[in-house]
């Protein structure tokens, strides 16, 4: 399917429509980020720290993009040791602030190994699943990526980082779709996943209503999370259950793999421990953000503060915006985290609707060309490299505008380029820069 001819043509060797793109997305985040903290106690500080890390950030985009990307193909164990490597490291050795463990504190500036080490995963996932080839519809590919990757999110959850989590999770579901997993396997996946959310939801917001608990049953289903017996029952009634629902169908003539039936309800045993586990791991700042999402005007003074005030200054900035450097509501401090997780508001205020438009248009840009590059890859591990790649900025962009929207929880995470953070900033630009490679080595015309 892919040619082995890469373009050696130094003219045509990068992308410039996505170069371009890049570059005004990192000059409007500088600028946004500069009227976000011009008001604040560490202002230097966060200047400082961003203006570090761009020109760190340009050094990763050239390595990138100057090697080649079949590298990491071909030396995908040993990439893939380094984040193990990394991730126990930051657990042993890293510094314990806002109630995880996710940084290490260097001399002159700090680091986050889980956004290095998710662009890292997915070039050690794609060069996985591209060895598998024709095996993909095995079930053995689903347990051999399932074994590869569950280190790496276990690691990341024990920090613990839910954020990472959020961000690399769909990138793979993306990656095994697109690596030709049997659709089947990605629904169990996804019905996996929404279990264990389904059970992290119902908890929180029997929380929020305790009255709830009046009635019996919920007494009972809010029990699975805290008594191991009420547990251990629910496990054995959901067997029957689905013994009972193969025997049912096989009544009728209905002859239908009791595989099927096995797979289902390990899956919803599977999402039930993976619900208790993350019930477990929450930090009460993260339960906020459940509860946040889940009733924002029920608290505007506490947990839905956060949002109420970035939607307050998007509204502020009706069509054309107030301004760069102008925006009272961010300025007078009423918009909390936006230099980070709420840059968007400074955005909707200070440049207004066609401000955002042209923020969401430049990703949609970006989003774009890197699906064109996968096309014209040269290998399929190319392919499927941009195809996690794509899915990475994909939910980026989606959970920083479904946040402010309420679409989705605030779940603390930065918008690549625009928000500040050092550690994005630099492993998303080394993610463009492996995607300029790509670009640098498809097939010639």
């Amino acid at each position: 399917m892919w040619g082995i001819k890469a373009s050696q043509n130094g003219r045509n060797r990068l992308d410039y429509t996505l170069l371009w793109a890049m570059v005004c997305l990192v000059l409007l985040g500088a600028l946004c980020i500069m009227s976000a903290v011009n008001s604040i106690s560490f202002t230097h500080s966060v200047v400082r720290t961003h203006f570090v890390a761009l020109p760190v950030g340009a050094v990763a985009f050239f390595v990138g993009w100057s090697f080649n990307y079949q590298i990491y193909d071909e030396q995908w164990k040993v990439l893939y040791g380094i984040i193990l490597a990394m991730l126990i490291g930051v657990l042993l050795f890293g510094s314990y602030q806002r109630g995880s463990r996710s940084w290490f504190v260097l001399p002159f500036f700090s680091m986050q190994p889980s956004e290095i080490c998710r662009v890292a995963s997915i070039l050690v996932a794609a060069a996985f699943l591209d060895r598998r080839g024709r095996k993909m519809r095995e079930v053995s590919s689903l347990v051999g990526v399932g074994a590869l990757l569950l280190p790496i999110f276990g690691l990341i959850m024990m920090q613990p980082d839910f954020s990472s989590v959020v961000v690399t999770f769909p990138a793979f579901l993306i990656l095994l779709y697109c690596a030709g997993i049997s659709v089947f396997y990605l629904s169990l996946i996804i019905l996996l996943a929404g279990v264990a959310g389904f059970f992290t939801i119902s908890w929180t917001y029997i929380y929020l209503h305790p009255e709830l608990l009046d009635y019996h049953f919920i007494r009972i289903f809010h029990a699975l999370a805290y008594n191991g017996w009420y547990m251990v029952a629910f496990s054995v009634l959901l067997s029957l259950l689905g013994y009972g629902a193969w025997w049912f169908f096989k009544q009728f003539r209905i002859v239908l793999p009791s595989f099927y039936f096995v797979l289902a309800t390990l899956v919803i045993l599977a999402g039930l421990f993976g619900g208790i586990f993350v019930e477990h791991q929450m930090k009460p700042h993260q339960r906020k953000r459940v509860e946040t999402f889940l009733a924002p005007k029920s608290d505007p003074r506490g947990a839905g503060y956060n949002v109420l005030q970035a939607q307050i200054a998007m509204g502020a900035g009706g069509i054309t915006g107030s301004g760069l450097f102008s925006g009272t509501q961010s300025r007078l401090g009423f918009v909390p985290e936006r230099h980070t997780d709420f840059i968007l508001a400074v955005v909707g205020e200070e440049l207004g609707l066609w401000g955002t438009l042209l923020v969401l248009g430049l990703y949609l840009l970006i989003l774009w060309r890197i699906i064109a590059v996968a096309y014209m890859s040269g290998d399929r591990y190319g392919y499927l490299v941009c195809a996690g790649i794509f899915g990475m900025f994909f939910t980026y962009m989606i959970v920083n505008f479904g946040m402010l929207i309420g679409f989705v929880p605030v779940a603390g995470i930065p918008l690549p380029f625009i928000s500040y953070g050092g550690s994005n900033l630099v492993s998303s630009l080394w993610a463009l820069g492996v995607v300029q490679s790509v670009y640098a080595r498809r097939i010639c015309a």
